[in-house]
């Protein structure tokens, strides 16, 4: 949300000369903040997730409106709205979904600790 809050705020965002690729990176991004916060509350909150990341797309939007060389766009919103929807449905009804975002990360140079065989009692005997 920070980033969100930065990038309205800046006359030009860097990134390629696309047709369009502004309304996919507002997918992207307002539906990552969507599932941090669908991760974050119940599941029956689904909807008020959705409602507040649009919320927030519209104040996104109106604050862009004060900013020099940009602009307010309807489009912008429903892709932040879209974007919203699709990451809280995603996580709330595709497990396999949900499971790859529960899955910690491991460390692949991290070793492994094997613990030593517990000597039985007949082996202390000797």
């Amino acid at each position: 949300m920070l980033a969100i809050f930065l990038a309205s705020g800046q006359s030009q965002v860097a990134g390629p000369q696309v047709v369009g690729f502004d309304k996919v990176a507002h997918f992207f991004a307002f539906g990552s903040v969507a599932t941090g916060w669908v991760r974050v509350f119940p599941r029956r909150y689904g909807l008020w997730v959705i409602f507040l990341v649009s919320l927030h797309g519209i104040s996104d939007e109106w604050r862009q409106s004060f900013t020099v060389g940009r602009s307010v766009e309807v489009a912008d919103w429903m892709a932040d709205t879209l974007g919203a929807t699709v990451a809280v449905v995603a996580y709330l009804y595709w497990s396999w979904y949900r499971k790859i975002l529960e899955t910690p990360l491991r460390w692949p140079f991290r070793k492994r600790r094997v613990e030593k065989p517990h000597p039985s009692a007949a082996d202390s005997l000797l």
